[in-house]
């Protein structure tokens, strides 16, 4: 499939990654969008710093043709393209995300730069301008991979639809506000954002070899590479600086995705009713008891973790049992799936979900709470 494909560039950067069933209408605007890449004071990338590869996969329009149109005309981008049909089992968006970046990370292995990195986008996305020297800074700061925010292109704000998208992005921000307050990550400081998701998705070979690759999962393949991620307690910073802009599609091409979601949303409007979301005061549960776990996760990695404190209930565990699991967890994400399914299996029923519109004001008040009081003393949770 990629065999007559030249060397990559010695030295090459990132390896910008496409996916694209179908596409030959959306992918000019993309590709021309990652021609247009420059640095922070405007200038033109070097040609040799990134490359892009794009797989049609199952192709019944001209988008290989439309790929290959566009590199005659832009010889200065690294453009490759390669066509393949998948048996039906294995013709989705996870299939061939995870072999277009099993590729662009053995290229850049090859080109040998050792900050090198896989940046992966959409076939109806647009990055902006200083797409890429953002993902590269973010990087160069030490974490291992980097989210970035997908905006929607060309929205209209009086669209029913979009306005439940607004809504739904305030809920995750202030979410995210919350999860800052409770347990804060130092590699993923606050302003940050919610999403880590395919269109806007990037994270160093390092990283990638380190996790075993991208789960191949029909759809929300993103996701499930997210939390392998986090199984190895690997740092993903979700950075607002790092943007793209997508269509809002709701005729996709994947099962469960962007376009699913919107199609849900004008559903609900039809029907005059509102999404349910997780509680907040369950996420606020939930927080508490993660970032008390971090704390006696450092102990024990420090060796420091001696008698511990009276334990948190809310795991369903003695203090035997927590400290077996703390022991035997080969890294704090993964004690903290095991614990967390345990947490919710206790919770189950206690904070049932609740209306977009009550979860935001809910999150609100937290919030404030949190910002007009003044640092406390980290306690126990009970429950």
């Amino acid at each position: 499939m990629w065999r007559a494909l030249p060397l990559p560039a010695r030295g090459v950067q990132a390896s910008v990654i496409i996916p694209a069933k179908d596409e030959a209408v959306n992918l000019p605007a993309t590709l021309a969008a990652l021609a247009a890449q420059t640095d922070l004071h405007g200038q033109a990338l070097l040609p040799h710093s990134f490359e892009v590869l794009v797989l049609a996969n199952n192709c019944l329009d001209h988008t290989a043709h439309v790929v290959r149109e566009f590199a005659a005309r832009h010889p200065r981008l690294r453009l490759h393209i390669a066509e393949v049909t998948l048996p039906k089992e294995q013709a989705h968006v996870g299939q061939a995300r995870r072999l277009l970046m099993d590729e662009a990370c053995r290229r850049l292995e090859q080109g040998g730069h050792p900050r090198a990195f896989i940046a992966s986008t959409d076939a109806d996305t647009r990055v902006s301008p200083t797409w890429l020297i953002s993902i590269a800074a973010e990087l160069a700061t030490g974490v291992d991979a980097v989210g970035g925010r997908i905006l929607m292109d060309n929205a209209d704000p009086t669209c029913p639809v979009r306005r439940c998208q607004l809504r739904d992005a305030a809920y995750y921000l202030l979410r995210a506000r919350l999860e800052d307050h409770l347990d804060p990550a130092p590699y993923d400081p606050w302003p940050r954002h919610h999403q880590h998701f395919g269109a806007n998705l990037a994270l160093t070979t390092r990283a990638y070899r380190h996790v075993g690759g991208l789960p191949v999962v029909p759809y929300l393949e993103d996701e499930a590479l997210v939390q392998r991620l986090v199984h190895h307690d690997l740092h993903l910073r979700h950075s607002p600086a790092v943007k793209v802009y997508t269509s809002g599609r709701q005729q996709g091409r994947v099962a469960v995705g962007l376009s699913w979601q919107l199609r849900q949303w004008a559903e609900l409007q039809q029907a005059q009713r509102e999404p349910l979301v997780d509680n907040p005061q369950r996420l606020q549960a939930e927080w508490q008891l993660r970032a008390q776990l971090r704390r006696l996760w450092k102990q024990h990695s420090a060796g420091t973790l001696r008698a511990l404190p009276a334990y948190p209930t809310a795991t369903g565990l003695s203090r035997a049992a927590l400290r077996r699991e703390i022991t035997r967890a080969g890294s704090f994400g993964q004690l903290w799936e095991k614990i967390r399914g345990r947490f919710l299996v206790q919770c189950c029923g206690c904070w049932p979900a609740v209306p977009l519109s009550v979860a935001i004001r809910m999150l609100r008040e937290q919030v404030a709470a949190l910002e007009s009081s003044p640092p406390v003393a980290a306690g126990h949770l009970c429950i």
